[in-house]
């Protein structure tokens, strides 16, 4: 499948949250095994005026790497189940245009290792992610 099938059918198929967030998918990039988006945040995610609430940066850096492993991992993937996520908030990330990158650093048959990194419309770092998820198979027909 080519990259923009792959990318319309996340976006298609992307969890309510993402579009809240003014999110989509808008590159794949196979030999870095990443998954890039971007963001149009809005105020009403933030916390005093313009700084985005952690909770909503960890989301964006989470989709991010769960996307890449929905875009690059071999066979079906049925879900990705976070079993540790660390973020590290290193600038305040403002409500606007913000592009998060997700990427598979190693993965197995049930698990994958993963990071993020979260930009601002300058392109200033503002959050990094590490996560461990696990990963779900769809069950074989009967």
């Amino acid at each position: 499948m080519n990259d923009e099938k792959i990318l319309d059918g996340l976006n298609a198929h992307a969890p309510g949250f993402i579009g809240m967030l003014g999110g989509r998918v808008v590159a794949l990039d196979r030999a870095a095994q990443s998954c890039t988006f971007e963001f149009d945040v809005s105020h009403d995610f933030c916390h005093s005026v313009d700084v985005i609430q952690g909770g909503f940066i960890t989301a964006m850096l989470d989709a991010a790497m769960s996307h890449a492993v929905f875009a690059h991992i071999e066979g079906p993937i049925a879900n990705v189940s976070s079993l540790e996520i660390k973020t590290s908030y290193l600038e305040p990330s403002r409500a606007g245009r913000l592009r998060a990158v997700g990427r598979v650093l190693k993965a197995s048959y049930k698990t994958a290792f993963l990071e993020g990194q979260l930009y601002d419309a300058d392109g200033l770092l503002t959050a990094t992610s590490s996560s461990v998820a696990k990963l779900v198979r769809p069950k074989p027909a009967a």
